[in-house]
Order: C-alpha cells, then sequence, then structure tokens
C-alpha cells in the first residue's frame, strides 16, 4: 500500500493550465467512449433491456464491453454493433471443462459459434477471481479448463480472434508497494507459473480487477485520497529503486503485477485492467464513497485512456481500462457500495457526468459525447511531457477551480 502524498498545486501551475485550455484543441472527451471499456453487470431486476442498453453504448461510442456471463439476448444484441465483448465462463463451469475437452468445445459450440463473428468477441474469462478463491479443486482446474477452451477456439477458427485469460483481484499480491517490489504471494506463484507460461503461448493479457478505492477505506489517514484519485496535479509517489514517478495509485498496481510476473520469468505478458471503479455511495463506515470522488475517479482515469496513456513501467504501451460498472445493481449483496458503481441509473439518468451529455432527439433520449477543454496528450514520460502536464492541469483546473477561487 502507498504511503500519503500531499497535492503539490501552485497559481503557476493552474495559471499554465489555464493557458492549456485556451490554447488547445477541444477534442479530448468525445475520444473517451472510443478509448475506455466498460463492465456491465446485470445483477439487478429493474435494468434496461439489451437492446436499450447496447444503444446506450453505441450512443456513447464505448468500443469495449465486459459481461459475467454468455447471456443470449446480450450476445445477440450485441450483433453488428462492432462493440468488442468479453464473456466469462462462470466459476461452477471451471472444473467440468477441466476434466474434459468435450465439454469446452460443447460450451463454445453454443455459447460462441452462433454469434461469431456478427457479434465481435475478443475475450473469454475463464472464471472471476479463481486465484484467491477458498475452493484448492476449482484453482487447480483454471489452467486446464483455459488450455481445453483455448483448444476448442482453435477447432472451430477462433483462436485468433478471441483471447482466454481470467480476472485476479490484486489479492494474488503478497507485495504491491513500491511497484518495482511486487511479488505474488506464496500460494499463488505456485499457480501462476503454467498460468503465466499458458497467457505467454497464447499471447493472451493478465486480466487485473484492481480497487485503489478499498486501500483508500482501509486506511484513509495514510492513504492519499489523491494517489487514489488519480488526480494529475499531486506529486504522488516515486519508487525508490527504479526512480520512476507515479501520480495514479491504479497504475502503481499495475506496474506491480508486472514486476511479479517478471520475478517468475514472464515480464513480457501484457497487464490490463478489467475491473476498476469507485462507488458514489456507501455505509457510514465506507470512507470515501461519494459521488464527488466517484466523479473525479472516473474522470480522471477518462482523461489518461484518452491520452493513450501508459504505466511509467511501459508508458508506450497503452493501459486498456474496463471501467466498473456501467449501472448500479439493485441486487447485488454487500454492503452499500456495492450496488452503487454504476456511472447510470437503470431508468437511464446520469449518477454522474463524467464527460457523457444527454440530448433529446425526436424518438427517444439518445446519449452523446459532450465537449471537454482538455487537449489531447501523447503517450510518454508524465515527467518530460508537457502536453500531459497541460492536459491533467486542465482537468484539475475543472475539478477544484471552485475550491481555489474560494480559498
Amino acid at each position: 500500500m502507498a504511503p500519503p502524498f500531499a497535492p503539490a498545486g501552485s497559481w503557476s501551475t493552474l495559471l499554465s493550465a489555464l493557458l492549456c485550455i485556451l490554447l488547445c484543441s477541444d477534442v479530448c472527451v468525445r475520444q473517451c467512449g472510443a478509448a475506455i471499456g466498460i463492465n456491465y453487470g446485470q445483477v439487478g431486476n429493474n435494468l434496461p433491456t439489451p437492446t436499450q442498453v447496447v444503444s446506450l453504448l453505441s450512443s456513447l461510442r464505448v468500443g469495449k464491453v465486459r459481461i459475467y456471463d454468455v447471456n443470449p439476448q446480450v450476445l445477440s444484441a450485441f450483433s453488428g454493433t462492432g462493440i468488442e465483448l468479453i464473456v466469462t465462463v462462470p466459476n461452477d463451469l471451471v472444473q467440468p471443462m477441466a476434466a474434459s475437452t468435450g465439454q469446452a468445445l460443447q460450451w463454445v459450440t453454443a455459447n460462441i459459434k452462433p454469434y461469431f463473428p456478427a457479434t465481435r468477441f475478443t475475450g473469454v474469462a475463464v472464471g472471476n477471481e479463481v486465484f484467491t478463491d477458498d475452493d484448492e479443486a476449482l484453482k487447480a482446474s483454471l489452467v486446464p479448463a483455459m488450455r481445453n477452451l483455448h483448444a476448442a477456439l482453435a477447432q472451430l477458427g477462433m483462436d485468433g480472434y478471441v483471447h482466454v485469460s481470467t480476472a485476479s483481484s490484486l489479492g494474488v499480491l503478497a507485495t504491491s508497494y513500491p511497484p518495482s517490489q511486487g511479488a505474488f504471494t506464496q500460494e499463488c506463484a505456485q499457480l501462476m507459473l503454467p498460468f503465466l507460461r499458458f497467457l505467454a503461448e497464447t499471447n493472451a493479457p493478465f486480466w487485473i480487477n484492481a480497487y485503489p478505492y478499498f486501500a483508500y477505506k482501509a486506511d484513509p489517514t495514510k492513504v492519499s485520497l489523491d494517489y487514489a484519485l488519480s488526480n494529475p496535479y499531486h506529486v504522488g509517489a516515486v519508487d525508490p529503486y527504479t526512480r520512476l514517478q507515479y501520480t495514479s495509485m491504479l497504475y502503481a498496481q499495475v506496474d506491480a503485477v508486472s514486476f511479479a510476473a517478471a520475478r517468475l520469468g514472464y515480464g513480457g505478458i501484457p497487464v490490463f485492467v478489467s475491473e476498476t471503479g469507485w462507488p458514489s455511495k456507501g455505509d457510514a463506515d465506507e470512507v470515501g464513497a461519494t459521488v464527488e470522488n466517484a466523479l473525479a475517479y472516473n474522470r480522471n482515469l477518462l482523461v489518461r485512456q484518452t491520452g493513450n496513456e501508459g504505466t511509467p513501467l511501459r508508458p508506450r504501451q497503452r493501459l486498456e481500462v474496463y471501467l466498473f460498472a456501467l449501472f448500479n445493481e439493485n441486487m447485488k449483496p454487500g454492503p452499500t457500495s456495492e450496488r452503487n458503481y454504476g456511472l447510470y441509473q437503470p431508468d437511464g439518468r446520469m449518477v454522474y457526468n463524467v464527460g457523457f451529455a444527454q440530448q433529446q432527439r425526436t424518438s427517444a433520449a439518445s446519449l452523446s459525447l459532450a465537449a471537454s477543454s482538455a487537449p489531447p496528450a501523447t503517450t510518454t514520460n508524465v515527467r518530460n511531457d508537457f502536453t500531459r502536464l497541460c492536459l491533467f492541469s486542465s482537468l484539475a483546473i475543472l475539478l477544484t477551480s471552485q475550491a481555489f477561487l474560494l480559498g
């Protein structure tokens, strides 16, 4: 877990940012939908139909979506849209799929082949957070199930289009800070070697579910809120071993996974974020679960994504991120926060506006991207890239100008 770091705002920085707002082109948030993925969860009894959801996503120009099943209505709704889709094999099917190549082939034949290629599948997540599950048999079955599934896709000629991986929680790491000291837990390390070997053989990514919110909630007096929110205007953290500077806890967590994989001999595997988000509402003991923080977190990530930003370890490899989630889901168990990660209410109202604006058309309400004053940025090291500094500082002004004016 990262130590606290104080914001480093100054009037000179703010004036520079203001000049950027005045001088740079107005294109940033127009590209946000295409730049970022979204998790479309369905644990609710009041959600819109899949067809309505796809209409919303298309109007937002969202190009990548992850779902947690293979619901036929959803798969049909995505047909012909061009939206990239990651689907999920539920945990209870992992062991049967590991035990039988026929089971894997049957699953692909029933759930992928009928919709391909009209529905643009790009990934299958075999289980979710299996490596940190208590079921030892489930964990042992994961890689054999992935191999059987990949073989089934290859048999049907789809392996060149659809990656096979699994989404893991940050609980697979024993150490995550500083990022260069990232290491898997002793238990997970034994399971990681065959998993990483499979990813390397099939050119598949390592998917991680990463939530800086949990780190902040666990110790808000020591974890910097600015760092957890990926706010661009603070000093951040410098890894004492690599001297890489991190202004985003999320990006530090991703690099920690990359370093952990490198320790096992697989440093070249790309690490992508399959889930991340911030709740807009929580229980009394859920510190930081507010609309303001959720807005800041997701908007900061949208801007970084639009700038094609990579992590400090891999600045030229754009980090792929899937926000959690599209809707608030009223049937999710657990604390209040679990039901309040959505960008939208089920009736289509925004919980908060991260850069999407709603417009009325003749037949029905549709959504289009709002203009933003943030300029585009290139993928280079944040310490040396003045364009990115302008981009981030501009966003900081938009989010904090009122506080500075009143102060």
